[in-house]
């Protein structure tokens, strides 16, 4: 009776596997946009008839033409020269979450930071000979308080003040890109700036994606690609922050770009890098700087008070090792080896 059942229950199997390989079939495909955007590479993998990559390319010209010191044209250096300037929506949107990071983070996260870098050596200006005098002297007129938006417009207590996004406009960029793909009804992409990401619905694979956090091996070029741990995320913004690519050694001494605004001086914690994961990039970006400078216990006890946010920390341990740290609820994201 069992054997007659399922001879004849066959063709309908038939049919649905039939089906479902026409059904797949008809999906549209994965297609991947690359190319360079704000002084690193971009890789844009998403589901769709269309090519977009023009329209993004669109995008990202914007956020550069907002956020990006080493652009002459952009708002933000004519802010940074102090002329009167019209700001956009791109522009406004990162300064209040800036300033609202900073006030949460008690300024460990700070745009204002730009003259530090610049006199490290880390930004668009030429570094300065920088001894603790020169810092305390650029101290004056750095800090988030110092400024703020009034009728459109960005007022400085001291026209010294000068704005850098860096540590947070990669990560909008992200999700500039995320928005226009998804204002086009695409459910599943992967949008990568430099190692920032979001990422929505599910991969090639019809499974969730999986990005790779890189040991944070000092590589100034940018190309150890030797990962630590996998992550399987979505729905997610996520961003890294880390000392290992951008920093120099002088006097046998070696400094990293991760500047702290409130003493002035590159970041000496043992945190090496800071993977942050939150409900945009933009937000990752910014917590993910912050929290370099706060320093692992801050940083953690921070994450206590913000469940919203999921953080995974490696940090220098004895001889060659890491100590690895992170929140709970970022287990769930870790793909077991």
């Amino acid at each position: 009776m069992n054997k007659k059942k399922l001879i004849w229950q066959l063709p309908f199997l038939a049919i649905l596997i039939v089906g479902t390989i026409i059904i797949l079939k008809k999906q549209p495909p994965f297609r991947t946009n690359e190319g360079m955007v704000f002084g690193t590479i971009y890789k844009i993998t998403y589901q769709s008839d269309t090519d977009l990559h023009q329209e993004i390319k669109n995008v990202l010209k914007e956020v550069d033409n907002s956020l990006s010191p080493y652009n002459p044209n952009s708002i933000i250096t004519r802010i940074n020269h102090n002329e009167d300037t019209t700001l956009n929506d791109h522009f406004t949107h990162v300064f209040n979450l800036s300033q609202q990071v900073s006030a949460q983070t008690d300024g460990a996260f700070d745009i204002t930071v730009a003259p530090l870098v610049n006199a490290w050596g880390f930004g668009f200006k030429h570094a300065l000979n920088v001894d603790s005098a020169v810092v305390d002297s650029i101290l004056q007129f750095v800090g988030y308080q110092k400024i703020h938006l009034e009728n459109g417009k960005v007022v400085k207590e001291d026209e010294r003040v000068m704005l850098d996004c860096s540590s947070i406009a990669k990560g909008y960029g992200v999700d500039a890109v995320g928005k226009l793909l998804k204002e086009k009804g695409i459910l599943n992409y992967m949008v990568d700036i430099g190692g920032e990401v979001v990422l929505s619905g599910k991969n090639s694979k019809m499974k969730r994606w999986r990005i790779g956090i890189n040991k944070p091996i000092d590589d100034s070029l940018s190309i150890n690609q030797e990962l630590q741990t996998i992550l399987e995320v979505s729905d997610v913004g996520m961003a890294t922050s880390g000392n290992y690519r951008k920093f120099y050694y002088k006097d046998g001494k070696k400094y990293a770009h991760t500047i702290d605004p409130i003493l002035g001086y590159p970041v000496q914690h043992n945190i090496l890098s800071a993977t942050v994961i939150a409900k945009d990039c933009t937000t990752a970006d910014a917590y993910a700087t912050a929290f370099m400078v706060m320093g692992l216990e801050k940083a953690i006890k921070f994450c206590e008070e913000h469940p919203e946010l999921n953080a995974y920390f490696i940090c220098a341990g004895k001889g060659d090792e890491y100590e690895i740290h992170y929140t709970p609820a970022m287990e769930r994201f870790i793909v077991k080896k």
